[in-house]
């Protein structure tokens, strides 16, 4: 496992999606975690994919074609989701908030979208289902949605979620955070 925040989240999806799950990719990017996604739920499993750039979606089916996987990606705001999905019926939903690496540095995600698409996802996930969050922050995108996130899952129904956030307390710069969301 690499010891950083994305091999965390892949770590962590690797121990919570089982075969024939239903999963939600809500930053597709370039298409790595929904292609795990896929792997990893199998050919029994349902893969939804969202990301608001056309160069995201085109990079996630080519990549899924190349591996010969199959999911449903959308040009579309992960904080419309709950329009593609029944509430209670997601095992898995995984966030990379930020911005498309390599992409176009003034396109990245934003607090009041991203938290939306948090609620919209805790909303769609059954119990016993779970989030992952890496959370980019930083440079051109600066603090705000980091700042916001954090904020915002602090104040969840402890009855009803367990939210584990992580910081590298001896990492330079900016490293991403992974942050994860149990639904009882």
């Amino acid at each position: 496992m690499n010891l950083n925040t994305l091999g965390l989240v892949h770590e962590f999806l690797r121990q919570t999606v089982r075969p024939g799950a239903f999963c939600i990719d809500a930053t597709a990017g370039k298409g790595r975690d929904t292609a795990l996604l896929c792997r990893l739920a199998g050919a029994e499993g349902k893969v939804l994919a969202f990301d608001i750039q056309l160069e995201a979606v085109e990079q996630t089916k080519a990549l899924l074609e190349k591996e010969g996987l199959s999911a449903t990606v959308l040009q579309e705001s992960h904080a419309n989701m709950g329009r593609y999905a029944e509430e209670g019926t997601v095992d898995a939903i995984v966030f990379n908030f930020g911005r498309l690496p390599g992409g176009d540095p003034h396109i990245f995600t934003v607090a009041e979208s991203s938290i939306a698409a948090i609620d919209a996802g805790l909303a769609l996930l059954k119990s016993g289902g779970a989030m992952a969050i890496a959370l980019y922050y930083g440079k051109e995108n600066g603090y705000a949605e980091r700042d916001a996130i954090l904020s915002h899952v602090r104040t969840l129904d402890d009855r009803r979620f367990s939210v584990l956030s992580c910081d590298w307390a001896n990492r330079k710069n900016d490293p991403p955070l992974p942050v994860f969301i149990w639904k009882e």
